[in-house]
């Protein structure tokens, strides 16, 4: 037997321990390395989120806040080009007003609101290309009239667009000649979309994470009952789902269905989304959008047990007390308890879009948001992108063990 051989056995044999931590640090080294190794390649591919919800739940506005935090914004060329879709949402929101009174009952407070109503109804619903100082003054008019505001404080009853008070109160600034949109009138205007969109960006990784820079491509879809059929193009490769909910809708109907609550529909869909195979391998986070405008609704008198009868069982229960100090606190927290009782649901595949019950044993994360609030979106988000890096990361370093 060869010399060095054998001494080498002989020392393997009298020190067997310390053989064996030899071969663990050896084997925990190589662990180490192709763990750096995955983060270096997993910096290499592109993390897909998809975007989905109900319409007019924020899924566009979130679009444009990535832009806004990671694409250096809107050029004022771009700005100009979003003039007519803001002028458009500030003369079908009007119109809708004007609409309204009658069926309200609803009296205007002057004769000149009533010339300037007729006014109004006598234009085409394109809106025009340019604002004169006719209808300037006109619209101008309309908002300042007592039964106007009296109509809006009721439109929970009738479809409005959610920026409609934004853009009548800023209606003076937009009526100027030489008006460019800011990036606060571009968060809040509003375009249904249609078909399948998408914004590429990249965002630096936390040093804990490996460093570096990660690109993300997140995806954005039609959220009416007529879209929803394309979504199933997109599910293939998402790492992560980004499902809006607006808390503000409690007390809404449907554009598409005036009989169904708005609320309601978005947590049916939630359900579907949450049941669905196809996206079962996903990371899911939820931003219960539009907790502003909910928390407006409330002071103002709204109250959601008037259209979710179990929310007076749910503000009983003693475990939520110490979190919750007003109604607004308790209607976010009924909303959200809403969702994680779905998630909690048992639930056989009975459908080929669905997934076994068994695959529904995963977390979901859940945010509070406002859209349109640029530095709400940017805290939040760091919060979502480090965790679908971690999560992605974890699962795939599980895989080495």
């Amino acid at each position: 037997m060869n010399g060095d051989l054998f001494f080498g056995l002989l020392r393997c044999l009298r020190n067997p321990k310390q053989s064996a931590r030899q071969n663990q640090r050896e084997e925990l080294n190589h662990q180490q390395h192709m763990i750096k190794d995955m983060q270096t390649n997993f910096k290499d591919t592109t993390v897909k989120i998809l975007l989905l919800g109900t319409a007019e739940s924020g899924k566009t506005t979130i679009i444009k806040q990535m832009r806004i935090l990671h694409i250096n914004g809107f050029t004022d060329d771009e700005r100009r080009e979003k003039i007519p879709e803001i002028y458009q949402n500030i003369h079908d929101s009007i119109i809708q007003l004007v609409l309204q009174m009658e069926p309200l009952g609803l009296p205007f407070g002057s004769n000149t609101s009533e010339r300037s109503a007729n006014y109004i109804l006598s234009l085409p619903a394109e809106a025009p290309e340019y604002f004169t100082e006719e209808y300037c003054d006109h619209v101008m008019t309309l908002w300042n009239d007592v039964g106007i505001r009296a109509c809006y404080d009721r439109s929970n009853e009738f479809p409005l667009l959610d920026s409609a008070k934004y853009f009548l109160d800023n209606f003076a600034r937009i009526c100027e000649g030489d008006y460019i949109p800011s990036t606060e009138d571009i968060l809040h205007s509003r375009k249904v979309t249609t078909g399948i969109s998408k914004i590429t960006f990249r965002v630096p990784i936390p040093k804990s994470l490996g460093g570096g820079e990660q690109e993300f491509r997140m995806y954005d879809v039609g959220g009416q009952r007529d879209e929803r059929n394309k979504w199933i193009q997109v599910f293939e490769g998402i790492q992560a789902v980004l499902f809006l909910i607006s808390c503000s809708e409690f007390d809404q109907n449907l554009r598409e269905d005036p009989n169904q609550n708005r609320l309601q529909e978005a947590l049916n869909l939630f359900r579907a989304v949450w049941q669905n195979r196809f996206l079962a391998s996903a990371g899911l986070i939820v931003f219960l959008n539009k907790y502003d405008i909910m928390e407006r609704k409330i002071r103002a008198g709204k109250h959601i047990v008037d259209y979710f009868p179990d929310f007076e069982e749910f503000s009983k229960r003693p475990q939520q007390q110490q979190s919750c100090f007003d109604e607004c606190d308790w209607t976010k927290m009924f909303i959200k308890q809403k969702m994680i009782d779905i998630t909690q649901e048992q639930f056989k595949r009975n459908s080929r879009n669905q997934c076994d019950f068994s695959f529904s044993e995963r977390e979901c994360y859940y945010h509070f948001t406002v859209a349109t609030d640029t530095r709400c979106i940017r805290d939040v988000f760091s919060d979502v992108q480090q965790m679908i890096l971690s999560e992605n990361i974890n699962v795939a370093s599980s895989s080495l063990f």
